[in-house]
């Protein structure tokens, strides 16, 4: 156990006396009153940094040194542990508690045994000494050194929502067959107001849950039972309005549902942003992500015989005879670095509102249930 500290009056006191003055002597050499004098020594009154400068001058010490004392007492006056105080810091930690009371994913919390009690409730485990897991029968967890606390937060909101979703029976080779059709429908915005359709008659399960902030967040793909490899989730966050945004995410999404990849939780796929550098999993399901929407055979070639001059016109041309839309040719032309990112913005169409017309969404003013 330490050692408590003493006081700074008793030093005080102690030089006093080895100099056989009184707390008067002290308080005209100081230029204090006697009484502010005896309150300091009696504990009463806290050393300033002004005087802990004249103590100093007088009785000797560094100024540091007595504020250093005076520190020490008055912390060792206060409880040295409050466990209270440890428990909401851990929750606050787990997840960005006033983020999911903003958005309705938890009820907010008169005193922490509620809050620990929403929590539990939303990771849907009995106790938060547990790893939290989407679903009972699935071996994946969300560790806090594996996400942000507002990361794995918007995973399991996904889940939850996921789960709301009636869908077809998943089969893998009849995913895979479809991609083609599902490429298809990057053609336009009405076509791609389809996809959630499309994709839950594969037994594919599309939800959008608006990105809390600082989560950088894109997209994620994760199975409800991993371990049968069945019922399969694709979440955005469409947290950059824009149609290239939106197919390129959605593809890297469906490339790791086509080879069963455990779980991928996608940060910065698309912009100035982009992480460069990716794991082998990640690579393919960018370069496959890619191949599919727009192959590279086809883009090398309108690249080598239309660089460095990228009309809009030539863009529109090639983007209508392999049926996409120009938006994300323009994007993967940005990607390749052939055009500025600021080129040709207006093809980048707005794409979230016509999405959150058919696909259940949480966020931008819309809950599809209660916390």
């Amino acid at each position: 156990m330490s050692e408590i500290p003493l006081p700074p009056g008793e030093f005080i006191k102690t030089m006093l006396q080895e100099r056989g003055w009184t707390q008067a002597d002290l308080a005209q050499i100081v230029n204090r009153h006697v009484p502010a004098i005896n309150e300091i020594i009696q504990g009463k009154r806290l050393i300033t940094s002004e005087l802990a400068v004249d103590l100093a001058l007088a009785l000797g010490d560094t100024p540091e040194t007595w504020m250093q004392r005076e520190t020490a007492y008055r912390l060792s006056l206060v409880s040295r542990d409050d466990p209270e105080t440890r428990r909401r810091a851990r929750l606050f930690e787990l997840a960005p508690v006033k983020e999911m009371e903003k958005r309705g994913w938890i009820k907010p919390a008169r005193n922490i045994d509620d809050l620990e009690k929403e929590l539990c409730g939303f990771f849907n485990v009995s106790s938060l000494d547990e790893e939290p897991r989407i679903h009972a029968s699935a071996r994946q967890t969300f560790k806090s050194d594996t996400l942000t606390s507002a990361q794995r937060a918007w995973v399991f909101r996904a889940a939850r929502l996921a789960n709301l979703l009636n869908v077809g029976k998943f089969d893998q080779n009849a995913f895979e067959k479809s991609l083609p059709e599902i490429r298809s429908l990057a053609e336009s915005e009405t076509k791609t107001a389809t996809v959630p359709g499309v994709l839950a008659e594969l037994g594919v399960r599309l939800v959008i849950v608006e990105p809390l902030p600082r989560s950088r967040i894109d997209g994620a793909a994760f199975w409800l039972d991993e371990e049968c490899q069945e019922s399969p989730v694709i979440v955005l966050s469409v947290r950059y309005d824009r149609v290239d945004w939106f197919w390129h995410t959605l593809a890297h999404e469906l490339i790791h549902i086509k080879y069963g990849d455990s779980r991928s939780i996608d940060t910065d796929l698309v912009g100035e942003a982009k992480i460069h550098s990716l794991d082998t999993t990640e690579e393919r399901a960018d370069r496959e992500g890619a191949e599919l929407l727009v192959p590279k055979e086809k883009i090398d070639s309108f690249i080598v015989r239309m660089k460095p001059f990228y009309s809009k016109t030539k863009i529109l041309q090639f983007s209508q005879r392999i049926g996409i839309h120009p938006g994300i040719v323009n994007g993967q032309l940005q990607h390749r670095k052939e055009i500025p990112w600021s080129a040709n913005r207006e093809m980048l169409t707005k794409i979230r509102e016509i999405l959150v017309t058919t696909t259940i969404t949480d966020g931008w003013g819309k809950s599809p249930l209660n916390h």
